[in-house]
This record gives structure tokens, sequence and C-alpha cells, in this order.
């Protein structure tokens, strides 16, 4: 071990030093649980890389001092007449190594319920330490789409450039904060390049496991930064996953009108969104605006089925 801040330890120090501002070409990929994540793309995404890549762990932040314990207890299996497990938090970054031998960080694990400024003041400090030359942040948010279209993705970052082609959804809008958030935020801050994409979960599976959005989620890391990440099995699970939907869905008419008219909606925002050579900021609806029209949406729906 080697011993480094308050809150976290070096199992395996950076091979090289890196002076403040020159990167070494190494991404970091963030995701935590705990925060907003429909479908858990995210954690999905997660769990995907590091089942299919090789990695191992090169810091662990001291949880104990950061996690709630009695507001988020540990999932624990008990067996008959004994305890056979606990699924204990953990906050960790690991090194991964992707399919042609390229090496990335992932940050991985709970999202702390204390001390959030000193933990980010550690991350950027780790960002540093490994010359960290692009930061991405990943989670899903529900959104009123249907799944029988692609998974889209909301991009933000301090950076335009950072961007590329992808076009706000929303204007301002306020939203509860999250480590992720605060990290990307921090990142800006000090010119460290950073970005985040929020996959779009249909509303009405955001309580279910949603592989199709941790698919999205990849791809953009993949894009983004050039990674080559595989994503046969991801891709597998999201056909049966839609597959399954489209059963369901068969079996109630009302289930398919919703559907349909989910689908009418997003097509017509995506032509008019490919219509536009550029997007001003008074044109975007509001945060408000879009609850306002998904709560006027579902209430509608549900009026309809009450006169069925």
């Amino acid at each position: 071990m080697y011993p480094a801040g308050d809150l976290y330890t070096l199992v395996v120090p950076p091979a090289h030093d890196f002076d403040d501002g020159v990167a070494s070409g190494v991404v970091l990929v963030h995701g935590l649980t705990g925060f907003m994540d429909a479908g858990a793309g995210g954690r999905l995404a997660i769990k995907h890389i590091l089942e299919t890549l090789e990695n191992r762990p090169v810091a662990y932040f001291h949880i104990d001092g950061l996690y709630d314990y009695r507001a988020r207890r540990p999932k624990t299996l008990f067996d008959s007449d004994h305890y056979e497990s606990m699924e204990l938090p953990h906050l960790t970054l690991s090194e991964i190594t992707d399919a042609e031998g390229q090496k990335f960080l992932l940050l991985h694990g709970v999202e702390p319920d204390l001390g959030w400024q000193s933990v980010v003041r550690s991350v950027v400090e780790l960002i540093r330490t490994y010359g960290v030359r692009m930061t991405v942040g990943i989670h899903a948010i529900p959104w009123p789409a249907p799944h029988t279209r692609p998974v889209e993705i909301t991009a933000h970052s301090s950076d335009p450039e950072l961007l590329g082609i992808h076009q706000p959804w929303v204007g301002q809008v306020e939203i509860p904060g999250s480590m992720s958030g605060l990290i990307e935020l921090n990142l800006g801050q000090q010119k460290l390049p950073a970005v985040g994409y929020a996959a779009h979960v249909p509303h009405y599976l955001a309580n279910s496991e949603y592989p199709k959005a941790a698919l999205a989620l990849v791809d953009q890391i993949s894009l983004n930064t050039g990674l080559m990440i595989p994503r046969d099995d991801l891709r597998k699970a999201s056909a049966e996953m839609d597959a399954q939907i489209n059963q369901q869905i068969s079996e109630v008419d009302e289930n398919l009108e919703v559907v349909a008219s989910l689908e009418q909606q997003h097509d017509d925002v995506m032509k008019s969104r490919r219509e536009l050579s550029s997007i001003e900021q008074e044109n975007l609806a509001t945060g408000d605006e879009l609850a306002a029209a998904l709560e006027q949406y579902l209430a509608e729906l549900d009026e309809k089925g009450r006169d069925k």
C-alpha cells in the first residue's frame, strides 16, 4: 500500500509522475450508484466494463467515514440459520485494459453520503496524479420516449467543444445535486477536460434494468475516447429485453396506443431537431415545461383509461 491522502489509499502508484496540466492520454470514467440512474443504465455499463475487461484496483477510498450505513443498510443474505454474505459499500479507482490493450481508469462504487467536497478534491488530485486527459461521467434519466426507438443522450460539459454534434434537450433547469455533477463542475472550473452523458430511458421502464441504456452509454464512451469496449453481450441483452417488452405490450391494446403515441411524439421531435442547423437558448424547453408536458401527457393517458 502507498499512503496518499486522508480519504484514500493508493494500491498501485502511477507509472510516471505528471506535472499539472500534462496529460498522459489516460481517460477516467466515473459512474457512482446512489444518484438518479433510470433503468440502472450507468450501473449496468460499469458492471459490463468490469466483467468483460481485465482490471485491477489502484486506489481505495476510506468509505467508512463517508457512508451512512443506517440510511442505506447494505443488502445481506441470510440462509436458514446463518448470514451468508453482505454487500459492503466501496468507492474504488480501478485500472482497466480495453480490448486493444489501452489503459484507462474507472471510478466506481457508491456515491458518498458525507464529505463530498473533500472527496472531489481527492478525485481531482488523483486525476492530476495519473495525468488524466479526459474525464467521462455516465448515468441515465427517465424520459418520455418509446423503447422502439434508439436511446437518445443528453451530453454536458463546461467546454462546448467537447460536446461534438450533441444538441441540448432542455434549457436551464434546477435538479438535485450529485457527486458526479460536482466532479464535472469542479473540473470545469479548473480547466480540466470533463464531459458527461445521460441516457434517456423510457419513463415506463425507469424502475427496471434496461441494458439498452447501458449499451448507449458504452457506445458514447467509445466514440468520445476511442476505447475499445466489447459490446456483444449488451447488444444481445438489449435485443432480448426489447422482445420481452414487445410481447408484454402487445397483450394490451391500451399499451399499444401509449407506445404509438410516444413514437409519433418522438419522431416529430427528432424531425424538428434534424431541421434545425442551430438551436437558440430561448427555443429550448425549460425543465418546468418539459415536466409539465410529461405530466399533462400522463394525465391524458390516465383520463383515457378511465373513459374506457
